[in-house]
């Protein structure tokens, strides 16, 4: 008998305390307070690590991205791009690029959900000499995995685990 009260008095007391606790939440969303005005004094603000820089405060669209050069993190080795200005790459805001690989040019999409990726739908298949690197580029490009800006004006794709990073200077505004 004495049990039974119990339970009965433990639900009772857990009935009102939701009841209260609705009500409550309830009162304070109607009669909160406005937020107070903002202040007219600046707030310090502290700017992100340039590696670190969301997409969002640094867009890469738009621009057209010349290729600088790329490293072998494993290796520690850096080659440097002959001629930039032959090799680009430029993002649209509809997940679309297009670009140069040397004597060559292409198209394709790219993604920036869950890292950073990017297809090569087509591209011209132009023999451009020996010491092209256009095969190269577009294989890299084909195994990114992340990247953005890099903060300092620059864009910054890698392969997976950082193996190969490729940077590029920003060529201007795409036509």
């Amino acid at each position: 008998m004495k049990r039974t009260i119990w339970i009965i008095f433990l639900a009772v007391v857990i009935v009102l305390a939701i009841a209260v606790y609705l009500i409550n939440r309830g009162g304070e969303s109607e009669t909160a307070p406005p937020p107070p005005p903002p202040t007219s004094t600046p707030m310090p603000t502290s700017a992100p690590p340039p590696t670190q820089a969301p997409a969002e405060e640094a867009p890469i669209q738009g621009i057209v991205w010349m290729w600088l050069s790329v490293t072998d993190q494993p290796a520690g080795a850096t080659e440097s791009v002959p001629n930039p200005a032959s090799y680009t790459i430029v993002f649209n805001a509809d997940e679309t690029l297009y670009g140069t690989a040397d004597c060559n040019s292409f198209e394709g999409t790219y993604s920036q959900r869950g890292g950073f990726s990017i297809n090569i739908r087509s591209s011209t298949r132009a023999y451009c000499g020996e010491t092209s690197l256009d095969q190269k580029y577009l294989d890299l490009l084909g195994r990114v995995a992340a990247g953005g800006a890099d903060g300092a004006g620059n864009l910054a794709l890698e392969t997976a685990g950082g193996a190969q990073r490729m940077i590029f200077d920003n060529g201007g505004t795409a036509p």
